[in-house]
């Protein structure tokens, strides 16, 4: 009962942190149309300037200025690089996404090289005991910012000027600007946002008892991608409840394994997809996705 109950506790925690990602991934799908495969290396980049500036400013200030600073260079992409294509063509910015993601993670990946960077947070290798159950200081940690920068980014959603004009824009685009919608302000306060939740996930992601910061922790931000398709790519609580239904699986498929072996080795690295893969078969717009109407 223990085991389940440690096991349950870190894939809510896991899922806690892949829903900051998946979030960001919802958001800037919801404003533009475009799935983001830059959110990988916005993680890592936020990651690395929080390991670089911690010594020198201390861990609190490191960590907003990295947000801070993520955030300014997700919105720059969009201003700088997205800003000129026509947004009709999706696929077009989608691919774009890919180009700028390999250039920042090749650059990152050159800086960091083998090196394992810690991030600096005050919570160390503390552990808690929950219920007969030793839990990672870090995890607590986790579960509880998430639940308050989420709840905070849905109450924006439901009662700020930009929380509806996004919501109008997933809607229709065209509608939205002809009643005064400024859709590309929208859409950088989107990427702007989706690049601070990513430099906040980088902070729990390589906490105690992660070993730390490495080149290749941009790649963890992967398995948000599913939580999102899982949930719906236009639905915000879609992606919370496909975050938490990743992590709890991917917790108890590594948890079990032994009992699993016969499934093979690392069965928790492919429970997400695996999971993506069945909930799209008997639901292709995802758990709380909607049809889209088309007129022909």
């Amino acid at each position: 009962m223990t085991t389940a109950l440690d096991i349950l506790l870190n894939g809510l925690a896991l899922g806690s942190v892949y829903a900051l990602v998946a979030l960001g991934f919802v958001i800037i799908f919801k404003a533009s149309g475009v799935m983001n495969f830059a959110q990988g290396s916005l993680l890592l980049l936020g990651g690395y300037l929080t390991a670089v500036l911690h010594e020198e400013l201390g861990f609190l200030p490191a960590l907003l200025l990295a947000v801070a600073a993520t955030a300014l260079v997700a919105g720059l992409v969009d201003r700088v690089l997205l800003r000129g294509m026509d947004p009709r063509h999706h696929h077009i910015l989608t691919i774009m996404t890919i180009g700028v993601d390999i250039l920042l993670l090749t650059e990152l990946a050159r800086r960091i090289g083998g090196d394992l960077l810690t991030l600096g947070d005050p919570w160390g290798n503390d552990v808690l005991t929950l219920a007969g159950v030793t839990v990672p200081t870090s995890r607590v940690a986790s579960i509880t910012v998430s639940v308050l920068v989420i709840g905070t980014v849905f109450a924006a959603f439901r009662h700020t000027d930009w929380g509806l004009s996004l919501r109008a824009a997933s809607e229709d685009q065209e509608a939205a600007a002809l009643m005064g919608v400024r859709l590309g302000r929208v859409r950088t306060l989107a990427w702007a946002l989706a690049g601070a939740l990513a430099a906040l996930a980088a902070l729990f992601l390589t906490a105690f008892p992660a070993p730390g910061l490495e080149r290749t922790t941009g790649q963890i931000a992967l398995k948000a991608f599913p939580a999102a398709i899982l949930g719906g790519m236009a639905s915000p609580p879609g992606a919370l409840l496909g975050s938490l239904l990743i992590g709890v699986t991917e917790a108890l498929a590594a948890g079990y394994q032994s009992e699993l072996s016969a499934l093979g080795r690392g069965l928790g690295d492919v429970a997400p997809y695996l999971v993506m893969i069945v909930v799209l078969l008997i639901r292709p717009h995802g758990l709380l996705g909607t049809k889209e109407a088309v007129r022909v």
